[in-house]
């Protein structure tokens, strides 16, 4: 697929055929892609997850749940729980203090502070994003979600994930079955007249 489709065509997908699994080859792919992605320092400070039989994917939902479900969202996670491969991708900071205090970075200590942004998060949501773009070019749908923040502990000790590895969110892989749109699309998409200033804020 040419990648201008492949841009046109990504959408959140939230359900999908529970009957299809993802071939072996092509998560494969999707996860060779992920660490093609760019990351400071070539730290690659990343790690990625994999659940896909109906056992792992039963112990993560249970572990994710929500105690109070909001009845907004079930319309959503009845179709995310069909999916046959999700894949949590975690950020791990450590990785990126430690590299920057190597002798080829020339800080001398490990001070958060010295970050203006917390690349570990960006490097880790670009590589979901090339994941997110590798599943339109295989003819699969995906959904990025979010942990709620009281179920990211539950979820990390299930899998056995050292302290340090962040989830950033979930992928939802499979083979698309009909669901309904975001309401958000409503919003509309913002135009380049809007959003992209040339030479000085405020010059579309």
């Amino acid at each position: 697929m040419e990648f201008s489709e492949v841009v046109r065509r990504r959408r959140m997908v939230r359900d999908y055929d529970p009957d299809r699994p993802v071939p072996t080859e092509i998560r494969d792919r999707i996860l060779a892609n992920a660490l093609r992605a760019p990351s400071g320092g070539f730290t690659q400070g990343w790690a990625f997850l994999t659940l896909e039989s109906p056992q792992d994917r039963e112990r993560f939902w249970v572990a994710a749940a929500e105690d109070e479900p909001d009845e907004r969202s079930a319309w959503v996670l009845d179709g995310l729980q069909h999916a046959p491969l999700l894949i949590i991708p975690f950020a791990h900071k450590d990785a990126y203090l430690s590299r920057y205090a190597a002798p080829d970075k020339g800080w001398t200590d490990r001070d958060e502070a010295r970050w203006p942004m917390p690349y570990w998060y960006i490097d880790t949501g670009m590589a979901a994003l090339l994941m997110l773009q590798t599943v339109v070019d295989e003819g699969l749908g995906a959904c990025f979600f979010g942990l709620s923040p009281s179920r990211v502990s539950p979820v990390t000790a299930e899998f056995g994930v050292p302290d340090g590895y962040e989830p950033i969110g979930v992928l939802s892989i499979g083979y698309r079955a009909p669901d309904t749109p975001s309401p958000s699309l409503k919003r509309g998409r913002r135009g380049a007249d809007e959003v992209v200033h040339h030479g000085q804020w405020g010059h579309h």
